[in-house]
């Protein structure tokens, strides 16, 4: 089951899975409305398609419950859904920020919630999380996006350490900036005039995010269906043996990314060991 399967990564892997033959439930908002085309063309291919709010609960205890019944059971989740934003911090409200964590936070806690007593009763699972190499580090002007996917790593983090002695396995999937539909949806902040103050700054949110479209337009290498198959690998490879983090980029950033999370694994393995606790870092199948 795919969050967020109507444009970007969500879409794509959602092809993608359905090409290699694997069943799919792809949910999304407004199913009769602006994501109808969308809606039927992932039917057409094969695709069993949901109503998903991630920011409301009703919404997303009704769609898993749907998509269990009709797909008989769910093996993975694939947390996609997301929002993103462009501005000085600053100019951000409490209401923005409330808004990217609805999604980007809280949008994932309600659909593990959901979907979790369904794994657990079955003693398997997969969660696949959507995070950012800016869940790793930051970049100006992606304030509240930087932050909530810093929280959602440790929200990962933390439920595959719960969740591994259940057999639940748990793998974020880190994308760095790609030509999607994502960047064309950013939340811009709600007050602006606080930018006023930043003197010259004020136009650099838009000046790094033309230049940054800029590279990309040069980089053939930074293609968005690498996110898709990289959750493909993940969905095939065999329990327990995933890498709980996967860095997706070709523009430089990922390669430093690897070894920084090589040595935060080495650090929780040496820390979880000195406590006894290493066994919860490995998938009990």
């Amino acid at each position: 089951m795919i969050t967020g399967a109507s444009t970007g990564f969500g879409k794509l892997t959602a092809d993608l899975l359905l090409e290699k033959r694997h069943t799919v439930v792809a949910s999304m908002r407004n199913v009769n409305g602006k994501n109808k085309k969308v809606a039927a063309e992932l039917t057409a291919k094969g695709a069993t398609i949901v109503e998903l709010d991630v920011t409301d609960e009703a919404s997303v205890e009704n769609a898993i419950s749907e998509a269990i019944e009709k797909a008989g059971h769910i093996d993975a989740i694939f947390n996609n859904a997301g929002l993103g934003v462009l501005g000085i911090q600053e100019t951000f409200t409490i209401e923005d920020w409330q808004k990217v964590f609805e999604v980007n936070v809280f949008g994932v806690q309600r659909v593990n919630r959901a979907i979790l007593p369904h794994f657990k009763s079955r003693g398997t699972g997969l969660l696949i999380y959507t995070s950012s190499l800016l869940g790793r580090m930051v970049l100006p002007f992606y304030g509240p996006y930087n932050a909530s996917k810093w929280a959602l790593e440790a929200m990962a983090e933390n439920y595959r350490v719960e969740l591994n002695p259940l057999g639940i396995d748990s793998c974020i999937v880190e994308p760095g900036g790609f030509p999607t539909d994502f960047f064309g949806n950013l939340l811009q902040a709600s007050d602006a005039a606080r930018a006023d103050s930043y003197g010259p700054m004020k136009d650099s949110p838009k000046q790094l995010f033309d230049s940054f479209e800029g590279a990309l337009a040069q980089n053939e290498l930074q293609k968005p269906s690498l996110v898709a198959e990289k959750v493909l690998e993940l969905l095939e490879m065999p329990a327990g043996e995933r890498p709980f983090r996967s860095p997706v980029d070709k523009m430089g950033m990922g390669d430093p990314i690897v070894g920084y999370n090589e040595q935060l694994e080495n650090i929780m393995k040496g820390i979880y060991g000195n406590f006894g606790m290493d066994a919860m870092l490995n998938l009990n199948e």
